[in-house]
């Protein structure tokens, strides 16, 4: 279920999300405060996890990490519990997604550790504050999202694919969405690719591996930012005993602006 009043500040959102008012995305709301993607695994996964993001800072740019069997996130002034204040959640257990909740306080484990990755949601506001449209079907306020065939860096027991999301921009402005972006190295920073899709191995634009069809109108130009999925594609292979995620565009949303930073300095 999801509430008619759209939440004024990501505190207001936490607290519908965790009396299940608001499940639906946090995609195209409370524009400029920061977003981000959920991981969790086993501490014995943690250190490959960590490493895997440390090689891979574009995908995976790590925010905050908890201690383990802690579900407590705390940075600058934001303090919130990762089993309960995001929408939705996908859970997996042996490789094998087992389901979709909206609550992970049942399978909350003692060695679990948390980790908030940036997210390209984080610089949509920036991209509309400076007339960059942000074109989405109707249905979603999520991008199109490909996995691609290029590989990320390996780590430990983790390897993948780069996935990425799209965000189609009339091309006299893609040098300004290339500016904005790389100012925000927490939400996945500027485009790893522009133009062709069939460069990245994608070959219909028009069908996506995940969230609506893109909207593109003439002049438009296919503009490609690294993804915060591209974790949920590396975990299911070690077969870990559990792994938890967001469910896409289901974001983690912090107190502090992208532009303010977490102690409320600039960023």
């Amino acid at each position: 279920m999801t509430t008619g009043t759209v939440p004024a500040t990501p505190a207001e959102l936490r607290r519908l999300v965790a009396a299940g008012r608001w499940t639906g995305p946090t995609a195209g709301l409370l524009d400029g405060y920061q977003q981000a993607n959920l991981v969790i695994v086993p501490r014995d996964l943690a250190y490959d996890f960590l490493l895997y993001c440390t090689r891979n800072p574009q995908p995976c740019p790590v925010l905050a990490v908890t201690e383990p069997g802690d579900p407590t996130v705390r940075l600058g002034g934001t303090e919130a519990d990762l089993r309960t204040d995001l929408p939705r959640y996908r859970v997996w257990e042996h490789g094998e997604q087992v389901a979709e909740p909206t609550d992970i306080t049942a399978y909350w484990r003692e060695d679990a550790v948390g980790f908030l990755l940036g997210c390209s949601h984080t610089f949509e506001g920036p991209l509309r504050a400076a007339g960059v449209p942000v074109r989405y079907a109707e249905e979603s306020a999520a991008p199109p999202v490909y996995v691609t065939t290029l590989p990320t860096r390996p780590a430990g027991r983790l390897s993948g694919p780069l996935v990425v999301s799209m965000r189609a921009i009339p091309a006299p402005l893609v040098p300004r969405a290339v500016e904005i972006t790389s100012r925000y190295p927490a939400g996945h920073g500027a485009p790893v690719h522009i133009g062709d899709p069939a460069a990245l191995g994608i070959a219909d634009l028009d069908r996506p591996d995940f969230g609506p069809s893109p909207v593109v109108e003439p002049g438009d130009v296919p503009v490609f930012w690294a993804c915060g999925v591209t974790p949920q594609l590396a975990l299911p292979a070690v077969r870990a005993a559990y792994t938890i995620t967001h469910h896409p565009g289901h974001m983690f949303v912090f107190d502090h602006t992208v532009d303010a930073g977490p102690a409320g300095l600039p960023g």
